[in-house]
């Protein structure tokens, strides 16, 4: 199995899970490389996770925040034969308060995910209340469950390793 690691805005410092979780992975894992990480742009993000896939075989999507986004457009564009999608943390796009650098990621419609998915959410996130993550795990068709109250489930909620989202993602991936 290999892990394409999916990061948001800012890609994730060392002291992310997502980090830690791709160095214990070595060569069973690579990251998306856009153009700009602090000037997301949806096209690129999106052509990025191409070529992060590209000659990679039984891959699972591990995505956090703005990298979630990401990674349901790309899927919705391509129709890839990946094996999964762990998506953590995603934020709502439709907040007043949504990053003006991301812009082009505001005019998307979630869609049905054709992959199997699970979303991992937080109940006190505040980029995405417990109500909107609800949604787009409907609309995405992926099972939902919470983390608890960890924030925005990144390296200032200072979860370290994240036992918690290890566990989860060993189960997803159990038997794929």
């Amino acid at each position: 199995m290999h892990f394409v690691i999916v990061p948001g805005i800012n890609g994730s410092d060392e002291n992310h899970w997502q980090s830690i979780w791709e160095g214990e992975w070595g060569q069973a894992a690579s990251r998306i490389a856009p153009s700009s990480w602090d000037e997301p742009e949806v096209d690129d993000w999106c052509q990025a996770l191409d070529r992060a896939v590209a000659d990679a075989t039984d891959v699972v999507l591990v995505a956090h925040s703005l990298g979630c986004i990401t990674a349901i457009e790309w899927a919705a564009r391509t129709r890839p034969a990946v094996l999964g999608m762990f998506l953590v943390a995603p934020p709502d796009t439709t907040r007043a308060d949504f990053p003006a650098e991301a812009s082009t990621f505001t005019a998307l419609t979630p869609v049905p995910l054709d992959v199997p998915g699970l979303l991992v959410t937080s109940e006190d996130d505040p980029y995405c209340t417990t109500d909107a993550a609800d949604q787009l795990a409907k609309a995405w068709r992926v099972d939902h469950l919470s983390a608890g109250r960890t924030g925005h489930i990144n390296s200032t909620s200072d979860l370290g390793r994240w036992e918690f989202g290890r566990a989860l993602l060993t189960a997803f991936t159990a038997g794929r």
